[in-house]
């Protein structure tokens, strides 16, 4: 287990007056973080903990203390940590993780140790989790219908799916074919692959000789370029859209040339520069990618990054309304700050879209949170 500490200054005068009203509770708010640093998924995380290591210093007006650990792309590696952030470090609530189905372990934890967790990777919560997780990134049903939508103006009628033999697959399998029929989209299959494998030959072989007028890809980061550039050698010309977990700049170092023109839905962040200066996700995403860049240089704005980014906006905000009612480092702080995440931050702008989180929408973001994109020139542009 990899663990890296952010710690971050406040005041002595500030800490001793916290613990003179509460010497039961911390001096100030803990964040613990789980995060895919390393293993297959670490072209999510390390941007993601790029993103952590530039907050600012205070939630809510409070110092805050981030404990950031690596779940090394393992499930059971991110139990274990969770676990350890909520017993150990009495952590007030949990960011992560990079990946779904080590999301979905940390939302087991959420709902034992009461804890609020915010989620930076897009998953189908249970409904007994629910209450305590709360979804940064667009659905895949909000996602995968970006993406019919643009098939039919294509004119397409058919689909073939390859997509990851985990929670992510099956989520976008899932809304494919639930979607499908309003646009008149036929899927063809559905041939899986893990996130760790060397090769998808048999997959692709058996998607092609089926002759779809495109193809729809259900993975995440660099492991989703492996079906694309196997197409590309098979010599596959139809379009190839992908979800939004791969608008990331290891995609495009991974793929390439060969992933010119891979099509993808994704928050307006990513084409910022391309939005009217009347929308409000622009001045925002504005601030989002002068912060990144200022600290990691030029490039396309990376959607993991933003999504930590998107997950502080919403903790800042829920914070400082949960302030008024208990301290950090206690069960009420916790039941507050959840509280707050679910009836205080209707309205809120990210860099991905307009918040609306409800008690029944945990997510909280609608069609204004997705453009479709295309690479071009080893960038993501707005499609046509």
């Amino acid at each position: 287990m990899k663990r890296l500490r952010l710690p971050l200054p406040f005041t002595c005068s500030a800490a001793c007056a916290l613990l003179l009203l509460a010497p039961w509770a911390h001096a100030e708010i803990t964040v613990g973080v789980v995060l895919s640093m390393t293993g297959a998924a670490s072209s999510q995380g390390i941007p993601e903990k790029n993103m952590i290591a530039l907050l600012p210093d205070k939630l809510g007006g409070e110092p805050v203390k981030y404990i950031v650990l690596d779940d090394a792309t393992d499930p059971t590696l991110a139990l274990k940590d969770a676990r350890k952030l909520v017993s150990s470090d009495q952590v007030d609530v949990l960011i992560g993780s990079s990946n779904t189905p080590n999301a979905l372990a940390l939302a087991s934890v959420a709902l034992e140790s009461r804890t609020p967790q915010v989620s930076p990777a897009p998953m189908d919560v249970p409904a007994n989790q629910h209450p305590w997780v709360f979804v940064v990134p667009q659905s895949a049903d909000l996602m995968i219908d970006a993406v019919l939508e643009n098939m039919k103006k294509k004119g397409i009628k058919t689909v073939g799916y390859i997509g990851y033999s985990q929670p992510w697959g099956d989520q976008v399998q899932h809304s494919l074919a639930t979607l499908s029929g309003k646009y008149g989209i036929q899927p063809l299959n559905d041939e899986r692959f893990e996130r760790t494998d060397s090769s998808v030959v048999a997959q692709v072989v058996k998607t092609m000789a089926l002759k779809p007028d495109a193809i729809l890809i259900g993975a995440t980061g660099t492991p989703a370029a492996l079906p694309h550039l196997t197409l590309v050698e098979r010599g596959y010309k139809g379009p190839i859209y992908h979800t939004h977990g791969v608008v990331n700049d290891d995609f495009l170092r991974v793929g390439g040339a060969r992933v010119e023109g891979a099509l993808a839905p994704i928050g307006p962040v990513v084409v910022f520069k391309d939005l009217p200066d009347s929308d409000p996700v622009k001045k925002v995403s504005k601030d989002f990618s002068a912060l990144y860049t200022k600290a990691y240089g030029a490039g396309p704005v990376n959607a993991f990054a933003t999504w930590a980014y998107d997950s502080y906006l919403l903790l800042d905000k829920a914070s400082a309304v949960a302030l008024k009612k208990a301290r950090p480092g206690t069960a009420e702080f916790r039941a507050a700050l959840r509280d707050a995440l679910e009836n205080n931050t209707a309205g809120l702008v990210g860099t991905n879209g307009i918040y609306h989180i409800t008690p029944t929408d945990h997510n909280g973001l609608d069609k204004r949170a997705r453009v479709m994109v295309r690479v071009s020139h080893a960038d993501w542009r707005l499609a046509e």
